[in-house]
């Protein structure tokens, strides 16, 4: 962005330029007229609404970092993470079942699979024609999801059979592609997963129970079961035994989109506060009138814009990430550090909003409560707090001894 005398303007490097601005816009006007309505029912009664995907298809805001030949908008992911953004703030739970879609499964479908396998897959994902998710985290196997992996394929001439179990999978229960990590060979330990690409209807593949939670509760998750799954061969994504790879650089993308899904929250959490603090009266006079409401009011305000700065600057570093360039050095510190600031000061902010509402943050049906349940998956998913803190300072470690 340039002033009159062509010359950079240095606040624009910290903050988003016009078309930037446009995509958040444009995502936060749709989400708020397509699919804000319904987020109580989706929270109350863990409902998915069917029509919302192919919507979100029509209107170009799936496949955000997805060439235009699949079906794609061709964008980065500092573009997918506005999308993010805005959809968060009217409906998380949709938000979060948008961003298992479009980044775990279709980007590293994209990133990693074949040609054909691209052809086959990306354009209905793109549509919102099939619904998107990625298995990796097993029973017993949380933050040590490689490590302790037991889900297993073997090659039987023209299929792959995979055999083992997947939990808190996000779209588990409504997914029509799935991508699916799998032990190829046992002896080489984490070096011998590989990624395969399941459809609902393969033999040998059902969802063993939906999940009912705290938080995200519109956004279905469920566990799955794989009991002589046949898988056909080619859709292997990319080679036996190169699953880590793959694993590793989506874990990264993961963590920096993470970080715009709490980022929504926390503002619209900051958004209703604000609100509520003009328009609550005690004692003759609006709440917002009180020193010590508006002493939470700008501890939130400075949580969430320390929060959006962090965002936006991983979400760019992320962008030209390679296949493969995940898990190690600075993106790896960076990624962690984001999500992990970025959970936190949602968790800080929706502390303070429900005591700001007082009662009626409390009341399970209120939006703000809502708001509330969902900040602590944040904390947990993609990689606990704790293990975050494990890879940052790992990094930092690793760097004194070079």
């Amino acid at each position: 962005m340039s002033d009159a005398t062509g010359q950079t303007d240095p606040a624009a490097r910290f903050g988003l330029d016009a078309e930037q601005q446009m995509i958040l816009d444009n995502a936060d006007r749709f989400a708020r007229n397509e699919f804000y309505h319904l987020s109580e029912r989706m929270d109350a009664e863990e409902w998915w609404p069917e029509d919302v995907f192919p919507k979100i298809g029509d209107n170009g805001l799936f496949g955000i970092t997805i060439p235009e030949t699949y079906g794609g908008a061709g964008l980065d992911l500092v573009a997918a993470g506005l999308v993010l953004q805005g959809f968060a703030r009217w409906n998380h739970a949709m938000a979060l079942a948008w961003v298992a879609h479009d980044n775990l499964c279709a980007n590293n479908i994209y990133r990693n699979g074949s040609e054909d396998q691209r052809r086959r897959y990306l354009p209905d994902l793109c549509a919102g024609r099939k619904i998107g998710a990625l298995g990796l985290t097993e029973p017993g196997a949380g933050s040590d999801a490689l490590g302790a992996m037991r889900t297993t394929a073997r090659r039987d001439g023209g299929h792959y059979v995979l055999n083992g179990s997947k939990i808190y999978i996000t779209n588990g229960p409504v997914a029509d592609v799935l991508l699916i990590y799998a032990k190829t060979s046992r002896d080489k330990g984490t070096h011998g997963i590989s990624a395969f690409i399941v459809e609902k209807g393969m033999p040998g593949f059902t969802v063993a129970q939906k999940l009912n939670k705290m938080g995200y509760r519109g956004s279905q998750t469920g566990e799955l079961l794989f009991e002589d799954c046949r898988v056909p061969a080619e859709n292997l994504v990319g080679g036996e035994d190169r699953g880590v790879a793959v694993v590793m650089s989506g874990l990264d993308l993961e963590r920096a989109m993470i970080a715009p899904l709490c980022l929504g929250v926390a503002e619209r959490a900051l958004e209703l506060s604000v609100d509520y603090a003009k328009t609550r009266r005690q004692f003759g006079k609006p709440i917002g009138s009180f020193q010590m409401v508006q002493s939470m009011l700008a501890d939130m305000y400075v949580q969430v814009e320390t929060a959006r700065s962090l965002t936006y600057r991983v979400l760019a570093a992320a962008a030209p990430l390679e296949v493969g360039g995940g898990g190690r050095g600075d993106i790896h510190m960076l990624t962690a550090a984001s999500v992990m600031y970025a959970a936190e000061a949602a968790h800080k902010v929706l502390d303070l909003a429900v005591q700001i509402h007082g009662g009626t943050g409390y009341i399970w049906e209120s939006e703000i409560n809502r708001l509330f349940r969902s900040t602590k998956l944040m904390e947990i998913g993609a990689g606990t707090t704790e293990v975050r803190k494990m890879i940052i300072a790992g990094e930092l470690l690793k760097g004194m001894d070079r």
